[in-house]
């Protein structure tokens, strides 16, 4: 029997067993469901067992738990390791979900819960393959390793450190991500770079308190006055950032260029998609390499005075902005947070005084070369699985769990997952598609055999 019509006969148990992970609250976020986030793991620990794989056990990191198992009977073969997520974002506002997010229902081909795309369909695909190559082809033809953390939608706070401690154990060729998405249901995408990430708040204090503007306005700093010059400063009206040496260690060129311009943005749809009449960026490039491939500053957040009904006339003495920067290539967080805070002494005007909180520590750009031996293996799997080439992606969020495996490791990390945009990842009424969870079976089956034609040498090369 093949591990594809093993799979087919196990079709119904399958999605009764994703139902019964989805019935698990493992929001990760909460402290109320810390036990459930344990449970998921136990679940995930079991359902690995039952698969065959060996080793498996639930490892403690000081918050959420990991999950790692293996099956390493392919000498001379590469090895792989396979990363998911059993945790999940809170349901909140529950009077906009249709069914409660942790009773799972079944509409149309579709399964609806929360967790049910991000990433609970698509991290049981893998081990249900797993379980079918070995039941039903006697192994696997590679060697796999997995693991499955419970805090990614906190942003894994100790996996960082755990994954350092235990770089023997989680030692690789390559990685591929059961977290992330196709194009759509008809077209493909290989995702070879995700954004960095700066992050940077600016206090402004002025007086010693507010004061009444009638007796001070005029001749004491506004601290509100002060920090809109500053963040005004730090943009054109167009959108370039006008930060000194924000650009300088960008990485973008020509081929760069020609590989986004290869995928098809409709402008027009974009627009309506969001409800704004038109868009903005830094001058002379489109929209997707501004989406991609070029760097931002955002203000996300300021606030300061009087936000009540009516009138106070008040001069205030504080003033709070929190901005964030969406990094590419060869971008550095703390370098970029550095030339922010000295752009904001500089325009700060006479009277003001500034201080600054980084919250965390930031998280680099990841890039993948297109052309590397693990994308053209998924690249020629996802080209059977939907009839036509993938489309070379980056995407304008961050994942820093690529970036801290080729770090910790020295592997890339291909994502290798089946949601959609639309499923509604961290939204009310988020669902998966049942074809997608069948498809994401066959494609792992699929592609374990297609990495086992590649040399390990090559996999690991990282340039």
């Amino acid at each position: 029997m093949s591990a594809e019509s093993y799979l087919s006969e196990h079709k119904k148990q399958y999605l009764d067993e994703l139902l019964d992970f989805l019935r698990i609250p493992s929001v990760s976020a909460l402290p109320a469901h810390a036990a459930d986030v344990e449970r998921a793991g136990e679940w995930v620990v079991e359902r690995l067992k039952g698969a065959g794989a060996e080793h498996v056990q639930l490892f403690p990191t000081g918050g959420h738990p990991v999950v790692y198992a293996d099956y390493l009977h392919a000498p001379g073969k590469p090895t792989v390791l396979i990363y998911g997520h059993f945790d999940t974002q809170p349901a909140d506002p529950l009077s906009l979900w249709r069914t409660p997010p942790f009773e799972p229902r079944v509409e149309d081909g579709r399964v609806y819960a929360r967790g049910a795309s991000d990433d609970k369909g698509n991290m049981l695909a893998p081990i249900l393959a797993l379980e079918a190559l070995i039941k039903a082809e006697g192994g696997v033809p590679v060697n796999v390793k997995l693991l499955f953390e419970g805090q990614e939608e906190i942003g894994s706070p100790q996996l960082g450190s755990w994954i350092a401690e235990h770089r023997d154990l989680l030692a690789c060729d390559v990685v591929l991500s059961a977290d992330g998405s196709q194009w759509s249901e008809t077209e493909p995408a290989l995702y070879v770079g995700f954004k960095g990430l700066a992050a940077l708040q600016i206090d402004v204090r002025g007086a010693r308190s507010d004061l009444h503007s009638g007796l001070y306005g005029g001749a004491v700093p506004n601290a509100l006055h002060a920090l809109v010059r500053i963040l005004d400063s730090m943009r054109s009206p167009e959108g370039k950032v006008l930060v000194e040496g924000f650009y300088d260690d960008v990485l973008f060129d020509e081929a760069d260029r020609r590989q986004i311009a290869a995928v098809p943005f409709d402008e027009a749809a974009f627009k309506r998609s969001v409800d704004v009449d038109a868009l903005v960026g830094e001058p002379g490039y489109t929209p997707l390499e501004r989406l991609w491939a070029r760097p931002t500053l955002e203000l996300n957040g300021i606030w300061g005075g009087f936000q009540g009904e009516g009138v106070k006339t008040v001069l205030p003495n504080e003033a709070h902005a929190k901005i964030t920067c969406r990094l590419v290539p060869n971008q550095d967080p703390e370098k970029i947070v550095q030339l922010l805070e000295a752009h904001a002494r500089r325009h700060a005007p006479p009277g003001v005084r500034l201080s600054f909180v980084r919250p965390g520590g930031g998280a680099r750009p990841y890039l993948m070369p297109a052309d590397h031996p693990a994308n053209r293996a998924v690249g020629e799997v996802l080209t059977a699985l939907y009839g036509r080439e993938p489309y070379v992606a980056r995407s304008g969020g961050t994942l820093p769990i690529a970036e801290l495996f080729l770090r910790e490791l020295g592997a890339y990390l291909v994502s290798f997952a089946f949601g959609l945009d639309d499923e509604g990842f961290h939204a009310p009424n988020e669902f998966f598609r049942l074809a997608s969870f069948e498809r994401a079976q066959l494609g792992y089956c699929r592609v374990l055999r297609k990495l086992a034609e590649a040399n390990g040498a090559e996999l690991r090369r990282v340039t």
